[in-house]
Formats: structure tokens, sequence, C-alpha cells
């Protein structure tokens, strides 16, 4: 990990600079994918499928046999925690619920504004080096909250043509039934043009690598929604001397280990602290059965030694980060400062992959600076806020009049028409 030593503000942006994305060339593999998913539907994702996944898929179909299957080979110990998860995941979801807005906001003038399900949704669940199965209770648990009328969910098959089990049951623990194993840019091909088996969707959620990413971006150009731009995943600490370097140091590497292109950051204000975390990184990491990912994404990361906290603050919001963990002694002055980050995790006790798993709070959340104009995916993610008015003709009196001046000052004489005459009619028909 890099050392920084109070840098000054000019530098910072340069400084904690993400992994360099190229996109440009990302496109040039994607695009095609794209294309010829749209153009070849089934037949190209079994293509691809022989081709990125290395398995001759005779069906894309996850089938009720394998569900079964999946759900008998999970230990119960593991059913158990993700039935715990689960659970705090759909109470804190569904204390988001709001109730719909009812306002006569003049005489005669009724407004409503109310939630209303995304019809059709695709859930990306990346399996590749970690099978998350997790992102299913993150993505599938509000989903169906929200009461969205079909879920489909696209995960990549392994080398025979498998799902991992615990995918399987949380899915089938949630109620999700359509099931396609169908990975990487091809998976959101299918989602966005829809083929012989997948669902065109209206809206895109999950995670994923850097194609996946690239290919939900595209898909935006499609008239399909997405939840946000979702790259590697990343996460700052903000810790002083009353924090715990052993602490410190693991969630540092809780996040290094999603991959190589992952971002790790530590800003202290002590450079004796900074140096007890990086100890705590060295000895840590080498127990690590994915030792070689965390440090290789550990090359990308920082410790900035930062004395003066209001500029430390500063240079936290400018970041965005998707996590920021924050373990200092004056923790509410600190929290109440930061403006921009996916999620915040307090104090010594709160590690980062407790959101990440069973806390209640999603873990699908903004990087690469999104933080600063993104939310994290909730309940609101898949509703629509629609918004209704009804007028009594005492309430056309009251407002059209109004609305007549201001169509007239735009040179909209349509518009004024259209309450002139019903003002009209409503003077003709007086009783």
């Amino acid at each position: 990990m890099k050392f920084l030593l109070n840098p000054e503000a000019d530098i910072w942006q340069k400084e904690l600079a993400r992994p360099v994305q190229k996109t440009k060339a990302i496109n040039k593999i994607v695009k095609p994918i794209l294309r010829k998913v749209q153009r070849s539907g089934d037949k190209a994702l079994l293509k691809f499928a022989l081709e990125y996944d290395h398995v001759q898929l005779d069906s894309l179909f996850v089938t009720d046999k394998e569900i079964k299957a999946a759900v008998e080979a999970v230990s119960q110990e593991l059913k158990t925690a993700i039935q715990v998860a689960k659970a705090n995941i759909e109470r804190f979801h569904a204390a988001q619920a709001t109730p719909e807005l009812i306002e006569e906001v003049m005489p005669g003038v009724v407004c409503r504004r109310k939630s209303v399900p995304i019809q059709k949704v695709g859930l990306y669940i990346p399996g590749g080096t970690a099978p998350l199965f997790s992102t299913v209770l993150m993505l599938g648990v509000p989903a169906k909250l929200a009461g969205c009328s079909e879920i489909v969910l696209c995960t990549p098959p392994n080398r025979e043509g498998k799902i991992h089990p615990a995918i399987l049951y949380t899915a089938d623990l949630i109620g999700i039934r359509k099931i396609m194993k169908v990975g990487g840019a091809q998976a959101i091909g299918a989602f966005t043009f829809g083929t012989e088996s997948v669902p065109q969707v209206d809206k895109i959620f999950g995670p994923g690598n850097q194609y996946v990413t690239a290919a939900k971006q595209l898909a935006t150009k499609y008239g399909v929604a997405i939840d946000m731009p979702a790259g590697p995943s990343e996460v700052l600490v903000y810790a002083d001397e009353t924090a715990i370097p052993a602490f410190v140091a693991s969630d540092l590497l809780s996040q290094a280990e999603h991959g190589v292109d992952s971002q790790v950051v530590l800003v202290t204000p002590s450079e004796k602290f900074a140096k007890k975390v990086l100890k705590e990184i060295n000895e840590q990491v080498e127990d690590l059965p994915r030792k070689d990912i965390a440090k290789k994404a550990l090359e990308n990361s920082q410790i900035v030694v930062m004395k003066d906290q209001k500029q430390a603050l500063a240079m936290i919001n400018q970041y965005a980060p998707e996590h920021l963990i924050i373990a200092v002694e004056k923790e509410d002055e600190v929290v109440d400062a930061i403006y921009n980050a996916g999620s915040i995790f307090i104090g010594n006790f709160t590690p980062e992959s407790a959101g990440d798993y069973a806390s209640g709070t999603n873990h699908t959340l903004p990087t690469y600076g999104y933080a600063k104009n993104y939310s994290g995916v909730s309940l609101d993610s898949f509703l629509k806020k629609m918004t209704y008015q009804k007028i009594s003709p005492e309430g056309l009196k009251n407002l059209g009049p109004t609305v007549e001046i201001m169509a007239a000052n735009e040179l909209l004489e349509a518009h004024k028409n259209a309450i002139t005459i019903r003002l009209k009619y409503l003077k003709s028909n007086k009783k």
C-alpha cells in the first residue's frame, strides 16, 4: 500500500484514483456480444456458454430437479444463516415502504402520489471466483417486497453446467422461479433484448465485472433502466488511535479479496497507527485463501495520514467511497459531516462484512465515486412513483385562471384553450 502524508487538496483526485477501466477496449468486446444476443437469442447464449464458461449446455433453464438437489446439498448451518440474513433484510426493506400521499392542494384540486412496482426485473448474480448468494438476498428480497410481477435471475454456470447450490437455495427460499444459466455481458444482452428463454426486462440489477458493468451502461441506450453503475468493490476506513489495528486491517482485506481491481483506503491522523495497521495487514493476508487477489488489490490502495480532520473529511467526501467505516473517538461529529458514501459503518464493532451479508442494509452500492449522485439499492429501486390528480368543477374554477395566464405567457394557446373550453362549459351549464 502506498503512504501519503498530509497530501494537498490538488492531488487528492490523482493519488486516490481508482484502477483505470479501459472503457473503449471493453466496449469493443461487449458491443458485439450484445449484437449477437440481439440477433441470435438463445443460440448466441449457448455459444457464449461454451466460449466463456467452457460448458456445453442443453438448456438455459435451471430445472426443479436441480433446485431440489441444491436445497438438499446446502448444509443446515448455512441454511440457518441465510434465513437469519433474509429476515433482517426483509425487515429493514419492508420498513422503507411509504404510504400513498393524498393532498388537496386547494379546494377541489386533489393530488396523489403512490408507489407502483416495476413489472419485469432482471437480477444478475455473479458466479466467477465467488458465488454471491448474498446478492440473491439483496436483490430478490426487495423485488419480492415491491411486488414485481416477473423476476428473472441470471447467473453463470460452472464447467459442469451447474449453479452453486447456495445461489439456488437462496433463490428458492425467496420464491424466484425463473433462473437461467447465463453469465457475463451476454446475460445483460438477454435482459435487454429478450431471447426465446430469457424475457426482456424493464430494469437490470446486480454487480459484475467490468464487462457486465459496460454492458449494463450500454443497455440504457435501448430503453432499459439499470440500478446504478456498479464496478469493482471498494472501502475507505477513517480511523484514529481509538480504533483497533487488527480490526481495521481485517476490514481492508475483506474488500481487497473481492478482486484484483478492488481498492481499499485507510485515512488516519496518526502515522504510528497507520504502521500498526499495515503490520496487521501483512500478517493477516498470508492466512487468506485469496491472498494473491488481495495482494494485487493492495497495489491499487493507499494509506493517507491526514492530521487535520476537516481536510480528511473533505477528501473522503471527494472520494465518495462505496463503503465507509468510521472508527474514531468523535464518531457522531464525523458521521454528520459525511455526505458522499454508499453505506456507512460506525464504530469498532461494525465490520463492513456485516452489511455485506446480514445486518439488513443493502450491499448493492454505487462505486467509482458514483456515491456522489447515486443511492444504493433499496425497496424504492424496484418501484416507480406515479402521481395522479383529480379536479372537480369547483376546483377548475379555482385553478383554471392561473393555468390560462401561465399558458398564454408561454405562447401555448392550445394549453390555455383546454382550460378555457371547460370553464365556458361550466358557465353555460350553470343552474
